[in-house]
C-alpha cells in the first residue's frame, strides 16, 4: 500500500527501539502469570490453539505481518463470518458499520469477552514488538480489506492513511488511551495521523503511562 514518508530524527528512532525492547522484555516478565492463566483458561473452555489465527495486518510502509493475539473467539472465525448463515447478521453489521467492529459479536467466547475487555488478548503482541514489526506506541494495525473498504466510505481519509502507514503500528496509541475507542474510522485515522506527525519520546511516554488506566477501565487497548 502507498504511504507518505514522515521523517523522524535518528535519535528518536534509536531511542524508541531501545524503549520497545526494554519495556517489552520487562512486561513479558511482569505479565507471565497472566499469560499462563489466560492460556490455561482458553484451553479449558474450548479445544484449539491458544493463539488466534488472525489474518495479516498492514504494518509500516504497507508491509503485511501476522499479529500475535490470544484466541478470544471460536475457531475459523473469519471463514465462518462470511459463510455460516448463523453469522449473516453480524457480517452485514461489519460491512455497513463505520468502525469495522461488531457489537455483541456472537463469535466471542466467555473467556474471550473478559480478556478483550482488559486487553489481555493483545499481550502476545510484545513478541511482534521484539521482532520489530510493531512498537509499544503507534497507530492501530488495520486489516488490508478494512483500510480499502473504509477509504471507500471516507474518501477524505486517503491522505491520512498514507501518513499512518509511514510508522510502525502500536500495541497502544493515542485514541485508545483517550477513552474514545468506539470512534468511527474517519475519526480514528485522524487521531492516528496526528500521532504520526507529533511522535516524540515524551509523547510516547505520555501514552504509555496512560495505558494502564485504559486497561483497568476497559475502555482502551493494551
Amino acid at each position: 500500500m502507498a504511504y507518505t514518508e514522515i521523517k523522524i530524527s535518528t535519535f528518536y528512532e534509536i531511542t524508541k527501539r531501545i524503549i520497545d525492547i526494554v519495556f517489552s522484555l520487562f512486561l513479558i516478565l511482569i505479565f507471565s502469570p497472566v499469560i499462563f492463566l489466560v492460556a490455561l483458561a482458553i484451553k479449558l473452555e474450548s479445544s484449539g490453539p491458544v493463539l488466534a489465527d488472525t489474518p495479516k495486518r498492514v504494518g509500516q510502509n504497507g508491509k503485511l505481518f501476522y499479529p500475535y493475539k490470544f484466541r478470544s473467539m471460536i475457531l475459523n472465525v473469519y471463514y465462518l463470518l462470511k459463510t455460516d448463515p448463523k453469522f449473516k447478521k453480524a457480517y452485514e453489521e461489519q460491512q455497513k458499520g463505520g468502525n469495522y467492529k461488531i457489537k455483541n459479536d456472537p463469535r466471542i467466547t466467555r473467556v474471550g469477552k473478559f480478556i478483550r475487555k482488559y486487553s489481555f488478548d493483545e499481550i502476545p503482541q510484545f513478541l511482534n514488538v521484539l521482532k520489530g514489526e510493531m512498537s509499544l506506541v503507534g497507530p492501530r494495525p488495520y486489516y488490508p480489506e478494512e483500510l480499502k473498504q473504509q477509504q471507500e466510505y471516507y474518501p477524505q481519509t486517503k491522505h491520512l492513511v498514507k501518513e499512518v502507514l509511514s510508522v510502525k503500528p502500536g500495541i497502544t496509541g493515542f485514541w485508545q488511551v483517550s477513552g474514545r475507542s468506539e470512534l468511527n474510522f474517519d475519526k480514528r485515522i485522524q487521531m492516528d495521523a496526528q500521532y504520526a506527525r507529533k511522535q516524540s519520546v515524551l509523547y510516547d511516554f505520555w501514552i504509555i503511562f496512560k495505558t494502564p488506566w485504559a486497561m483497568i477501565s476497559g475502555k482502551g487497548a493494551l
